[in-house]
């Protein structure tokens, strides 16, 4: 298999760090062990961090509170970077009025207010609203009822010829140490092949998702590709959406791809991240912690 490396000596080569938030930095079990390390390590060093994530269930605000109720007061809004925030960017420039629908919770539809503009969950599009409905988003896998409310999306996009967002591609997630969730980028795959119709997608492995975040850090100081590694837990989203778009990239095995599992799956998918680490904890013998 390719070499483990130390995640400390590979940080140090970099200006910035984007990291996923799943797998990387927390678990079902809420955050990964030492990984206030890594955290305490880059403000030492003045290096750059962004999360770069395909959770679009809450605002940055309170994703950046979730780190903060387990103790990792260090992680700033600003220093979150979500696929919810290309959606409301797209539906600001492409959407003019009326109601946007989404399916998940009424959290994720943050990201999808605006003024002037109504927001829906599924569940409340009836015959009396449904030609004012312009867009629809798939937001989160939950805060609706999984019969029901995809039942109604799908005649939704039958009777409305309207554009339809999936504000998160991941697949599935884990929900425990052997057992996994479907996540919303599942459920609207399944919607897409029963309408015929393509959806606009936002999140990894998209290269959109990158340069939003490479936009935010060239606004206020020029920055090469060459100095930002993506560190991730799954080759098909963190890792090959790093490599395409340009930045070098780092498989750590605290997530979706297992120790035991790494070697196969890189050779089976052609998808080889420039480092592989076991965590992307720093740690912190040696200097002056």
């Amino acid at each position: 298999m390719k070499r483990i490396d130390n995640f400390k000596s590979i940080i140090d080569r970099y200006e910035i760090v984007f990291f996923d938030a799943f797998g990387v930095l927390k678990t079902y079990k809420g955050l990964l062990p030492g990984i206030e390390k890594t955290f305490e390590y880059l403000e030492q060093q003045g290096k750059e961090y962004y999360i770069v994530t395909n959770d679009a269930s809450r605002s940055p605000l309170q994703l950046a509170q979730s780190y903060h109720k387990y103790g990792l007061n260090i992680i700033d809004p600003e220093r979150i970077v979500s696929s919810g925030m290309l959606t409301k960017e797209y539906l600001d420039l492409k959407v003019n009025g009326g109601i946007v629908a989404y399916l998940g919770t009424p959290e994720s539809a943050h990201y999808i207010d605006a003024e002037g503009r109504q927001t829906l969950p599924v569940s409340e599009v009836n015959s009396t609203n449904i030609d004012k409905v312009n867009a629809l988003v798939f937001m989160d896998d939950e805060g609706f009822d999984w019969f029901e409310d995809i039942n109604k999306t799908v005649n939704l996009l039958r009777k409305r010829t309207i554009p339809a967002i999936v504000a998160n591609t991941d697949y599935a997630y884990p929900l425990s140490k052997n057992d996994i969730s479907i996540a919303v980028g599942s459920i609207a795959n399944m919607v897409e092949s029963i309408v015929g119709k393509e959806f606009i997608r936002f999140g990894k492995p998209d290269s959109q998702m990158f340069m939003f975040a490479y936009d935010l850090i060239r606004e206020r100081r020029p920055i090469n590709k060459k100095n930002i590694v993506m560190v991730g837990d799954t080759l098909f989203t963190d890792i090959i959406g790093g490599n395409k778009f340009g930045l070098d990239t780092v498989l750590v095995l605290s997530g979706n791809t297992l120790p035991g599992d790494a070697e196969s799956s890189i050779h089976a998918t052609g998808i080889v991240p420039t480092y592989i680490c076991e965590n992307a904890v720093v740690e912190t013998d040696g200097f002056g912690f």
